[in-house]
């Protein structure tokens, strides 16, 4: 089942400051939902250990991330691959870092596809929650920013 979504996050921040957290693992990796743990391999790439509810489904996900920064286009896309339980994910989220009034605006968008039981649950409740994977990322982020 393939799922796309796209999005934007004003954020109280410079481009500068912006960029510079969505371009650091160890700080990404913290803004993943119901993140249980983030282990940083090297410089672009973490393994993240998450709690995933949908439906009668639960458990944790453990996924491999890797970051992919594009400098001069002020872009970064996060690939995501893993799973747990019998399903797996492989989701790309891509962020692009817009000069905003007194702020900055992430203008991101995102496509998940999921195998297994996770994936025979329905698709509105996964709809539902892959979006809110997304969506809370990136209002992490926001917030991470905003304190």
């Amino acid at each position: 089942m393939k799922l796309e979504y796209n999005g934007q996050e004003k954020i109280p921040a410079s481009p500068d400051e912006v960029w510079s957290f969505i371009t650091d693992p160890n700080k990404v990796g913290y803004c993943l939902p119901d993140v249980v743990q983030v282990d940083l391999k090297d410089p672009t790439h973490f393994d993240a250990t998450v709690r995933v509810a949908v439906g009668p489904v639960r458990g944790n996900f453990k996924l491999k991330c890797e970051l992919l920064a594009d400098a001069a286009k002020r872009h970064v896309d996060i690939k995501v691959t893993g799973g747990g339980f019998g399903s797996a994910v492989d989701m790309t989220a891509g962020a692009d870092v817009v000069p905003a009034d007194q702020a900055t605006v992430l203008d991101w968008r995102g496509v998940a596809e999921v195998r297994g039981p996770v994936a025979a649950v329905g698709g509105r409740v996964l709809d539902a929650q892959a979006q809110k994977l997304i969506t809370q990322t990136f209002a992490q982020v926001r917030e991470k920013l905003s304190t």
